[in-house]
């Protein structure tokens, strides 16, 4: 359906991509020059806690008093809720450098599941990995001692994390697949991976569960006939295309989405349209029936109650 009414909360930055929601509603986001903030639930305060220095872009709440920062220059970090310096959980991980740490998910016991969206191609190229298809994202796992070990990997731009409730698996957006994979963590097939759903009608960016239990999916954009048709062309053809300028360079549909999963893959809500003033939606939330949305391009989140 379409959406309905989205209201707009602008934010003293550029492409506030990722939000998440504490308890009293404050919402907190990271903008491209490295600013961390922190808006009232009104939208009428916004306050700085920080900056890491990068480019902040997927963000948890991380144990009682920390925000957890997937940066896609320096890698997995933490700050506290409170504001201040941030600290540096990794860099690297499994035998190789983080080269575009993007978002992540918290279990119950502190576990960190995050992702590296691609081998080759930083958060500058991001066109670049989905032109190429390189298949070199990965999902990390990063326990409570500090022990970081690899649990998937060759996937399509590995993006959005999620866990379900009941923590039986993690879920990861493969944005150049237009899907998200499973890799189940208990049980009979514990290690197992398969798929929660495929053949998404856009590109799914970050995912999140929602205070309601749901998979929150956001779709930056539909799949764009420029770039399904530059996938298919022969590598010289692919390289030219990425070396041009990037506004001749497939690029995102104005009309963006969001969907809600059950724990089984089945889409329970689904959200699609142009929002005036708001494009690329990468980021979403769901907290008591509100819905939060980051931007990779404007200058505002966004929210729309259910």
């Amino acid at each position: 359906m379409r959406f309905g009414e989205v209201t707009l909360v602008p934010v003293n930055g550029h492409a506030p991509e990722d939000v998440v929601v504490d308890a009293e509603g404050r919402v907190y986001t990271g903008v491209d020059d490295g600013r961390i903030l922190r808006i009232s639930p009104d939208g009428r305060r916004i306050d700085l806690l920080g900056d890491t220095g990068g480019r902040p872009l997927g963000l948890e709440l991380y144990g009682d008093d920390e925000l957890l920062i997937c940066d896609a220059h320096a890698g997995l970090l933490a700050m506290p809720l409170a504001g201040g310096p941030v600290r540096t959980l990794a860099t690297s991980a499994a035998g190789l450098d983080l080269v575009f740490c993007n978002n992540a998910a918290v279990a119950e016991d502190g576990t960190i599941y995050f992702t590296d969206s691609s081998r080759r191609f930083g958060i500058d190229r991001w066109r670049d990995d989905l032109i190429e298809q390189t298949a070199g994202g990965r999902l990390l796992r990063r326990t409570p001692d500090g022990e970081i070990t690899l649990v998937a990997d060759g996937m399509q731009f590995a993006n959005g994390v999620a866990l379900p409730p009941d923590e039986s698996y993690v879920a990861v957006a493969e944005t150049g697949g237009c899907r998200i994979a499973r890799v189940w963590l208990t049980g009979p097939r514990a290690g197992e991976r398969d798929l929660l759903i495929d053949e998404l009608p856009g590109l799914p960016d970050n995912i999140a569960t929602g205070s309601d239990g749901l998979i929150w999916v956001a779709l930056a954009s539909p799949m764009v006939p420029a770039l399904a048709v530059a996938r298919r062309l022969p590598a010289p053809l692919r390289a030219a295309i990425r070396a041009l300028p990037t506004a001749l360079q497939p690029n995102p549909h104005p009309r963006v989405g969001t969907m809600a999963l059950a724990a089984d893959g089945q889409i329970v809500h689904h959200f699609d349209g142009e929002i005036p003033g708001f494009r690329v939606l990468v980021g979403v939330r769901e907290h008591h029936g509100r819905v939060w949305f980051g931007s990779l391009e404007s200058r505002a989140i966004a929210y729309l109650d259910l």
